[in-house]
C-alpha cells in the first residue's frame, strides 16, 4: 500500500483522504494498464499453450487491486463527493446547480417554460 502513495499531489479543490486515495488509484491504474492489457490478451489467445495462459492468469490475479479499472470512482472536483456526480461536468448535483445559477458554466442555463 505504501508503495502506491502519491509523492506529490497535483489536486485542485477540496482534498480529503478519499480524494487522495482515488487520485492514487488513477495514477497506479494508468501506469499498469498496458501490462494488464497484455496479460488479458495472452489469456484470451487460444493459440498459446494452456500453461502459458494459466501463468498469465496467475500473474493477473496477483496484481494489486489498485491496478483495476473498477477501483476508480467518479468524484466531484470541488467537493470530493462520490455520489450524484454528473460525468460531463465532473461535479456533484449541488455544485453543478450553484455554478449553473451563477452562470459560470458556459452553455448551461436554467430551464423555464
Amino acid at each position: 500500500m505504501s508503495m502506491f502513495r502519491s509523492k506529490k499531489l497535483d489536486l485542485g479543490g477540496f482534498v480529503n483522504i478519499k480524494v487522495i486515495r482515488d487520485h492514487t488509484k488513477r495514477k497506479v491504474f494508468a501506469e499498469h494498464e498496458p501490462e494488464r492489457q497484455a496479460l488479458r490478451y495472452i489469456i484470451r489467445n487460444l493459440t498459446l499453450s494452456a500453461r502459458t495462459r494459466a501463468q498469465a492468469q496467475l500473474q493477473l490475479t496477483k496484481m494489486h487491486c489498485y491496478t483495476r479499472s473498477t477501483q476508480i470512482r467518479n468524484r466531484c472536483v470541488e467537493g470530493g463527493k462520490g455520489r450524484g456526480v454528473l460525468r460531463d461536468f465532473k461535479m456533484s448535483r449541488y455544485n453543478f446547480r450553484v455554478h449553473a445559477l451563477e452562470g459560470s458554466i458556459p452553455g448551461v442555463k436554467k430551464a423555464s417554460w
